[in-house]
Order: structure tokens, then sequence, then C-alpha cells
């Protein structure tokens, strides 16, 4: 059996990855009360039916603070009995949860008579802090659109095998914030910039002509070199460790060209040696 919890903030996506593996032949429980879940788990392993093989359950903050802070605790246990367990949490930015409430019109499962929307986010937030401060992957979606959540959830989170340490690059821009999710945060700032080329500055680093332009400088491939050494030492102590999942980041300015550049020879290089590897580019369909 291997099992999913999926947790996270209210107009998050935390329904949509549930979703997304639902679509992918997992059995799903939405909103499962967090007392019952051992009960389910149990019955899980001693139905001989292989329907439960790979599950998913929902958590949201609708429960007691008390059986919420025990879900480490019992994750902790599964993995001693060697059952597989990922526990996922989603989040967003407060001020995109109260953009998205307010262009849905949806009620917030947490407010009620003098709970204002802003007061049931920050609720909600402590509530689950014990899940999220635990959580194997923790995904940020204030700018992630509903397609590259689905995506995630396809390429990372279901078919990730147990006792397989799950890698993710992912470039971003700085202009646009810091991937909160990230182990490692690398920034190319500093290296030469193919934006200021009037011929590159509309393109981006998949492009051939910006991959050439920074092949062939000498502090591109130093800098690339320094991270390959400094991710190869580190993989044995997440496996080690038991880590489900390693999200690299690598930034610059736009997101558009050297960090692109950058998670396309990371991967192309790690994914020759590890069997679970995906790229993730945040800002490249943003303008730079």
């Amino acid at each position: 059996m291997r099992l999913v919890i999926v947790s996270g903030l209210s107009g998050s996506g935390k329904s949509i990855a549930l979703n997304m593996l639902e679509d992918m032949g997992w059995y799903c429980i939405d909103n499962i009360p967090a007392g019952l879940l051992p009960a389910f788990i149990e019955h899980s392993l001693l139905n001989p039916n292989r329907i439960y093989e790979r599950s998913a359950v929902g958590l949201d903050a609708r429960n007691e603070p008390e059986e919420l802070a025990q879900i480490p605790a019992l994750v902790r246990n599964l993995r001693q009995r060697k059952i597989a367990c990922d526990l996922l949490f989603v989040q967003a930015d407060p001020a995109m949860l109260l953009r998205r409430y307010g262009e849905t019109r949806r009620r917030h499962p947490l407010v009620r008579e003098g709970i204002t929307l802003p007061d049931a986010i920050q609720e909600e937030l402590r509530l689950l802090e014990p899940i999220a401060y635990s959580a194997d992957l923790v995904l940020d979606t204030t700018r992630t659109s509903v397609h590259e959540l689905r995506e995630l959830i396809r390429t990372r989170v279901a078919p990730r095998e147990s006792g397989r340490l799950s890698i993710m690059f992912e470039s971003f821009g700085f202009k646009y914030g810091i991937p909160s999710g990230a182990d490692f945060v690398f920034d190319a700032r500093t290296l030469p910039n193919p934006y200021w080329d009037p011929a590159l500055q509309p393109l981006n680093g998949l492009d051939t002509e910006v991959i050439a332009f920074l092949d062939a400088e000498a502090t591109v491939s130093d800098y690339l070199q320094d991270m390959i050494t400094f991710i190869e030492r580190r993989i044995p102590l997440y496996q080690k460790n038991n880590r489900a999942y390693l999200t690299v980041a690598v930034g610059c300015t736009g997101g558009q060209h050297r960090s692109v550049y950058l998670v396309s020879r990371l991967n192309a290089y790690f994914s020759s040696r590890f069997p679970d590897v995906v790229a993730h580019h945040e800002s490249l369909h943003k303008k730079a």
C-alpha cells in the first residue's frame, strides 16, 4: 500500500491535487475525520482488494486540534511498519487566498459569526501548523496555475516509488519571489545575462541561441559544476534520512534565461543518474 495524506490551506489547491490523483486511478477520500484515519489504514491493509493499493486522503482544519497534532506521529508509525506514506501540504500566500475567495465567492470553512475571512485564514494556518511543519513536500500555489499544479502531482507525487528520492529542479525569477518549498536555493544573478543582448532578450534558457551564449561563458560552467558537486554530496544524506523529496531552486532576475538554462542542465545531468528527476520552470510563462 502507498498512502498520500494531502492537507493544506483552503483555496490553495488541495482538492485539485486529490482530483488529479483520482484521475490517475488512486482511491481518494476528501475531508476524512482525522480520528478515523488509523481505522481506514487498517481496513485498507487487511482488505485483499487491490483498490486500496494506492490511496490518498484529504485532511483539512475542520478537525479537533489534538487529532491534527497526532498526524506526524501517525506517519512516523506507518513508516516504521514499512508502509509507504507521503505527507503533502498545499499552501498559498494569504493575500492570494483572499483574492481567490473574492473571485469564487465561496465560503471559507472556518468563517463563522464574529470570524472574518482574514481571521479564518490565520486560524487555519495555526491549526495546520503541525502538518505543514512535518510535510515531506510543500507545494506553494501562489503563482501556480491549476494546470501546473496538476502536472506537479502527475510527474512528482504519483509516480514516486517507496524508498526513492524524488528530485525537482525549479527555475524562478527573484522579482517574483523565492519558492517557499525549496530545500536549496541558488542565485544565478551574478552570471553573464543574455537579457542585455537585444537578439537574445525575447528568448529563454531553452533556446539554442541562449544555450550557446551561456555555454561559452567559463563562469557559468564553473557555477554549474559547483552546484552539481554540492547537490551530489547531499543526496546521500537525504536518502539516509529517508527523505521523500528534494527541491532545488535556481533563480535569476526574471526567471527566463540563466536559471532556466541551469535547471535544464541540472535536470539532464541528474536524470541520467537517478530515476525520479523533474524540471519545473516557475516563471517561464511570465514576462521578464
